[in-house]
């Protein structure tokens, strides 16, 4: 079967959305990795005129936890014509256009939300994410840096950042920002590789090499597991530079572990494309 599947997630983690799909976030501590669904047909009532900005934004988030995006934007569009201010709101709203695939919306409602609040780093970092999704990475990546220095301790900004580098084929600094994702959360790549930039690398050599490079950076930080689930990932993909592993420093450690020389001994066959 078919292990890449033809892109339907943005990373969102991320992913990263990987990200990491690129990995969008919101208002909410917690980040959302974006999943393109159908929108589906309307189905919920229309936004009541006498309710209150926080009660259609608080049916909007219902709305778009049940998938009902179509409505969801209804209820994010009437709540902004009574807060018409509220960065916030316009944040939400580019999300689910984003889920859709509405790009142009998106970017509209994103950066509507910076000109509201140019501090806004979560409105930054999707901004980003719809210039990834449009092939744009250096904006893409101007987008990711003012986020992070509007905030240094979201590990789906950098893995989004890094995501953008691997793109445009610059591997040190892709290096560089995935492993500062790493830092702040050691499972960012487990949520989101898969899902994120992975299915949008142009060959299998790319998909091979950043396994390769995530079973190092977990290497580094002492993880065996995942970088011998890495490592065997990056050989099923083919990987060709794989005998690096007896030089680089990152695998000092591993290559003293009996399951790395099991899994060397074994050669996994290539998966078929």
């Amino acid at each position: 079967m078919q292990r890449h599947l033809a892109l339907l997630a943005v990373l969102l983690p991320l992913a990263a959305f990987p990200a990491t799909l690129p990995t969008l976030q919101d208002h909410t501590p917690s980040s959302e990795q974006v999943r393109v669904t159908p929108p589906g047909l309307r189905h919920a009532e229309p936004p009541p005129a006498n309710a209150t900005a926080e009660e259609l934004e608080n049916r909007a988030e219902q709305l778009r936890s049940e998938k009902a995006y179509a409505d969801a934007i209804d209820y994010y569009r009437a709540a902004i014509k009574k807060d018409s201010r509220n960065a916030g709101l316009y944040n939400k709203l580019g999300i689910v256009q984003l889920m859709i695939q509405r790009y142009g919306e998106a970017r509209k409602s994103f950066e509507h939300s910076i000109k509201l609040d140019r501090d806004f780093p979560d409105a930054h970092n999707n901004l980003g994410v719809v210039r990834y999704e449009e092939k744009n990475y250096t904006r893409a990546i101007d987008e990711y840096e003012k986020a992070i220095r509007l905030r240094q301790d979201s590990a789906s900004f950098y893995s989004n950042l890094g995501a953008a580098y691997y793109m445009r084929k610059e591997w040190e600094p892709a290096t560089q920002a995935y492993s500062h994702a790493l830092q702040l959360d050691p499972d960012i790549f487990g949520r989101t590789s898969r899902t994120g930039v992975t299915a949008q690398l142009p060959s299998p050599e790319d998909r091979a090499r950043f396994d390769y490079v995530i079973a190092k950076l977990y290497a580094k930080q002492g993880d065996s597991d995942r970088s011998l689930q890495y490592l065997r990932r990056c050989m099923e993909e083919g990987y060709k530079g794989i005998k690096e592993v007896y030089k680089d420093p990152e695998f000092t450690s591993l290559r003293s572990d009996p399951r790395f020389a099991q899994l060397m001994a074994s050669q996994p066959p290539p998966i078929p494309e």
